[in-house]
């Protein structure tokens, strides 16, 4: 390991309120041969697992396994459970997500198999980054695996995520809301991250009352992992005044990056009722006459 790599503090000293869910690269490194583990790669670059991955896992492509191919919606029970099967994954299996830019798409495939009440769900604190600066081993060989045998739930829509009508009442009650994106994209300067194509709305700015939290604030850059609760509840509870009580709602542009903001206000700070508006400024920025905001 180099010796300028920052250290990573212990997940147990973090303060979290479910440090299960979250596991350590020496943690996969251990378990890479364990027969009820499963590695799950979920990536923004849909390509970047053939470069190489981590030894035994597979690939979760957000576009073609998650999403419905003709509807924009999410697959159904039978596709879903079929999908898991052909991963391996099993009733008991322990299915553990990382990916690239810092764990957002990983995040985004965990509230997916969520919203299926799949169980036994953990991340890699790091993701691919922390694993490649680590100078742990990558590999470009697909495993074989024996299909599994999971059963899963109907998709729960109600519980986890929200739909365009939801946020509106929403913000009529003036209830919690989180807009995740860049500064730029809540100003209504653009309608994508700074680095990306400025495209995906007909409008720009923000929905109504959301309060300014970029998802990226919760990791640390020097390590790519969660930071600590302290740190986190700095960010969402003392400076933007959420409650760990409240029903919040996050967005982002699809869904992905709020999925993370979900990921880290439930889980890691233990916030009762946070659902996830995929929908997002995709669908809001094209929507007729949907109330819009800008500073």
């Amino acid at each position: 390991m180099p010796q300028t790599l920052a250290p990573v503090t212990d997940l147990a000293a973090r303060g979290y309120a479910r440090p299960e869910v979250l596991v350590s690269t020496q943690w996969v490194a251990d378990h890479r041969n364990d027969p009820k583990v499963r590695l799950l790669e979920s990536n923004e670059d849909v390509l970047l697992y053939e470069t190489g991955h981590i030894p035994g896992a597979v690939k979760i492509d957000w576009v073609a396994d998650l999403n419905d191919p003709l509807i924009r919606d999410y697959v159904d029970r039978s596709r879903f459970e079929r999908l898991l099967r052909a991963e391996g994954i099993n009733q008991d299996t322990t299915v553990v997500f990382y990916g690239d830019k810092n764990n957002w798409w990983a995040t985004y495939a965990f509230w997916v198999f969520k919203l299926f009440g799949v169980e036994n769900l953990c991340v890699m604190d790091g993701g691919r980054l922390r694993w490649v600066d680590e100078d742990r081993p990558l590999e470009t060989a697909v495993p074989t695996v024996a299909a599994g045998n999971i059963t899963v739930q109907d998709r729960d829509d109600a519980r986890i995520r929200s739909f365009r009508d939801q946020v509106t009442a929403h913000v009529q009650a003036k209830k919690a809301l989180v807009d995740v994106r860049s500064p730029e994209e809540y100003r209504g300067e653009r309608l994508h991250m700074p680095e990306y194509p400025n495209e995906g709305a007909l409008r720009g700015g923000h929905i109504p009352g959301a309060k300014s939290i970029p998802w990226g604030r919760a990791i640390n850059p020097d390590t790519h992992t969660f930071r600590p609760a302290s740190e986190l509840r700095t960010i969402y509870e003392q400076e933007n005044g959420l409650k760990a009580d409240q029903d919040v709602i996050a967005y982002c542009r699809i869904g992905e990056r709020s999925s993370h903001t979900w990921f880290a206000l439930t889980y890691l700070l233990g916030f009762k009722q946070v659902r996830n508006y995929d929908g997002s400024w995709t669908e809001w920025g094209n929507t007729v006459r949907a109330a819009i905001e800008k500073p």
